[in-house]
């Protein structure tokens, strides 16, 4: 499958929300949790997967601004889950050449999770490969409403007139704002909804919502997934006849 994708046609930006821990451990007849840790093995799947087809960048929604209202023994369960994890995938990191990154409200996570964050940022920063940004403590209402507090905040020092106000100038001031929008959102488990995530940038992405749960996501489903993309008819609003010319 892998040796039918067209590298040529690659999604710059591949952005996942990782569905279905939950629903996975239940049919195991184990608690949430155990979904969340066997879920590391899709991560580092679908990361190695990227970096060996030469995606630039995945985003992973790791953690958003509503999962602190679920009970807090999951919650502290999975910040826990998150530090062993950073630490334990640097090696992993290293060796695909990959970069991680953040977007979200980071300095609400516990000071042991920014910590761990900090030091896997700084020991792959000079990574050339994959750049691999988790979302955690992140929302996309969050998101837009930051970027507007801080293009205000610029306004009104006078760095410009509210007339200069674009789709371009608002995007600089989004978390992404040096990325690239996605191409390609893969959300597991066969939901279809985006769950207030990348609002802004999922404007004209490419959607692929297959059944299969998060920890069972394998790079086969991520050759799928991209197969799937590449067949498709990017129009941004334009006739078939005109992306042709």
């Amino acid at each position: 499958m892998k040796d039918h994708i067209d590298l040529s046609n690659l999604p710059q930006h591949i952005a996942v929300i990782m569905d279905g821990n939950g629903r996975w451990a239940k049919q195991q007849g184990a608690a949430r949790v155990f979904g969340h840790r066997s879920a590391i093995k899709a991560v580092r799947e679908v990361t190695e997967g990227c970096a060996e087809l030469g995606v630039k960048y995945l985003t992973l929604y790791a953690f958003s601004t509503e999962n602190w209202n679920r009970p807090k023994f999951e919650v502290d369960a999975l910040m826990t889950l998150l530090v062993h994890t950073i630490r334990g995938e640097i090696k992993t990191l290293m060796d695909n050449n990959v970069r991680l990154a953040t977007i979200g409200h980071t300095e609400a996570l516990p000071k042991a999770c920014q910590n761990e964050l900090q030091e896997a940022i700084r020991a792959t920063e000079g990574n050339t490969g994959l750049t691999l940004i988790l979302a955690l403590s992140y929302s996309g209402r969050w998101e837009i409403i930051e970027a507007v507090r801080q293009l205000a905040a610029d306004v009104q020092r006078g760095q410009f007139q509210p007339e200069a106000i674009d789709e371009g100038l608002f995007s600089k001031y989004l978390a992404t704002g040096n990325i690239p929008d996605p191409e390609l959102m893969i959300r597991t488990s066969g939901e279809m909804r985006i769950s207030n995530f990348m609002l802004w940038q999922l404007a004209y992405s490419e959607f692929y919502m297959p059944d299969v749960l998060w920890p069972d996501f394998r790079k086969p489903h991520l050759w799928e997934a991209i197969l799937t993309y590449q067949k498709r008819e990017r129009r941004f609003g334009k006739t078939s006849e005109q992306v042709v010319k």
